[in-house]
């Protein structure tokens, strides 16, 4: 069972939706100093999200503070293979979010600039959408 799931939903199976478009909220770091932000969009699982939690959580445990900004409340359901087409829809398969361009995924604080480069870097590879890093009043 993975950390980053809903407890409860109003529907326990949901359409899938577009991902095109550019983020109007969450698109400046609000809480950190330096903040991972998206340069594409695309669904980001729960799975990739912990996968690059636990990189960053690697460099920053003892002497920073991390925030995470989105949250993967959206359900992809899947049917087992080598079904037939029909008899409804698959069962949940796993939990994402939508990310749209210029929002900030993660944030950071408590580490130099040459630090927190590296370890978005990392972290960014962990992810299905392009990254780079952004600093805390930097207008882009």
């Amino acid at each position: 069972m993975s950390l980053l799931m809903p407890k409860r939903w109003k529907r326990r199976k949901s359409f899938k939706w577009l991902t095109g478009g550019i983020a109007t909220s969450g698109t400046e770091v609000a809480f950190g100093e330096y903040g991972l932000k998206a340069m594409s969009n695309s669904f980001v699982t729960n799975r990739q999200l912990e996968s690059a939690r636990k990189v960053i959580i690697r460099y920053v445990r003892k002497v920073g503070k991390m925030w995470i900004r989105v949250f993967p409340a959206q359900t992809i359901t899947k049917k087992p293979l080598e079904t037939k087409m029909g008899k409804g829809k698959g069962d949940v398969d796993k939990y994402a979010v939508k990310v749209k361009r210029g929002r900030v995924l993660f944030e950071i604080s408590g580490v130099d600039k040459a630090t927190a480069l590296e370890v978005f870097r990392q972290a960014g590879y962990k992810l299905s959408v392009r990254t780079r890093l952004v600093e805390k009043n930097e207008m882009n």
